[in-house]
């Protein structure tokens, strides 16, 4: 009797409702139920319709699917309706796919699929505790894997991925599926078979544990840039989080973010600028979106390293971006008022923890953000 009377009320409340507005209360009432279900924690629990506009492809599914095959979906979605969810990584009201890439561009470019299905998506989300790259990066390659569905090339480079974020060839072997050998290979494509030795990989960043034989001999031909560089590197190569790059790839220094001096400015102009630019809270936070969005490298190598203060790199890196002038002036912080340095710092904290939200990574408070243990002083 009761769950008749909850039929009828549920018949109730859609009636005369469009359908955007039957999608939107549906997705809520299977979210209440998926909550209080004994299988909350299997994702396809709770399968929510999506609209095509907020659903995103990822940028490292090594699968391809060759046209005939493509097709062949195509018409299977037709004829037997979604009959697999397309399973999704939601940050900022959008929904990155991990697994189901060709059955999204099924709904997107299948005007029969499109239309039956009003311009939304079925999705499910990866479980919570798998949203970091890296782990999202992995669930891709093992569905992709389980099916034997993937391209060596772009495996390849996924593998190069993973290293560069730490990960260790047992890891890579445990939740990949592969085998040492499979490991070496696909490393070997990429014509990076002797860096990738887990010793000597993490060996070439590790300073403190370093001997001589792992360094060239300084010559009187280094460069001050190179110097800074050295400066900057970090010794924190235990975090499976922590992404690596090399130099060059790094925009801050194609900025000029290490250069000693800046052209036509002297020191205590350019200390200037920068004061100026972080007690402008309008174009100091404009500024950092730009850096978030557009160094890709640098806000990896940098914002995921936690043994530095990030938020101090955010606001030097700023001053390279918007200024051209390089980090060595970053006393013009000093240069600010108490209550100004407070808002500088909260400014930078959030797009920070904007940056680590995007990247599924946790968020961090002021408290640790400006820890004065940490490598680079504040700013």
């Amino acid at each position: 009797m009761e769950i008749e009377v909850v039929k009828q009320a549920i018949s109730d409340l859609l009636d005369g409702k469009s359908i955007e507005e039957k999608i939107n209360v549906i997705n809520e009432m299977r979210e209440h139920i998926h909550i209080l279900s004994p299988f909350k924690d299997e994702p396809t629990d709770f399968v929510k319709w999506i609209k095509l506009d907020d659903v995103i492809a990822n940028e490292y599914n090594p699968n391809r699917v060759a046209p005939p095959e493509m097709k062949l979906l195509e018409v299977s979605i037709i004829n037997d309706g979604y009959t697999q969810p397309i399973v999704t990584f939601s940050h900022d009201n959008i929904y990155e796919v991990v697994d189901g890439f060709h059955r999204n561009r099924v709904g997107r470019e299948s005007e029969i699929v499109k239309k039956r299905i009003y311009g939304y998506l079925p999705t499910v989300e990866i479980r919570k505790e798998q949203s970091s790259k890296s782990d999202r990066i992995a669930a891709t390659i093992r569905h992709n894997r389980a099916r034997g569905k993937h391209v060596v090339d772009a495996m390849s480079e996924i593998v190069l991925e993973l290293k560069n974020r730490n990960w260790k060839n047992d890891r890579i072997s445990r939740e990949l599926g592969m085998d040492e050998d499979e490991i070496l290979r696909l490393c070997q494509i990429t014509g990076l078979e002797g860096l990738f030795k887990d010793d000597d990989f993490s060996r070439s960043w590790n300073i403190e544990d370093s001997s001589e034989e792992d360094f060239s001999e300084i010559n009187d031909n280094i460069d001050e840039e190179e110097k800074q560089i050295n400066n900057f590197r970090s010794i924190n190569t235990d975090d499976e989080e922590r992404i690596f790059h090399t130099y060059e790839k790094w925009e801050c220094y194609k900025a000029g973010f290490y250069a000693t001096s800046k052209k036509g400015m002297s020191s205590e102009q350019c200390e200037l600028e920068y004061a100026k630019l972080l007690s402008n809270e309008k174009e100091f936070s404009e500024t950092l979106e730009k850096i978030i969005s557009e160094w890709k490298h640098s806000c990896e190598h940098y914002l995921t390293n936690k043994s530095m203060n990030r938020i101090a790199w955010l606001g030097q890196a700023a001053l390279c971006y918007a200024k051209g002038i390089p980090s060595t002036f970053r006393g013009g912080f000093h240069l600010l008022s108490a209550s100004q340095q407070i808002k500088a710092n909260r400014v930078a904290l959030s797009y920070l923890n904007k940056w680590l939200k995007n990247n599924g990574i946790a968020e961090i408070d002021l408290k640790e953000a400006a820890d004065p243990n940490r490598q680079v002083d504040i700013y």
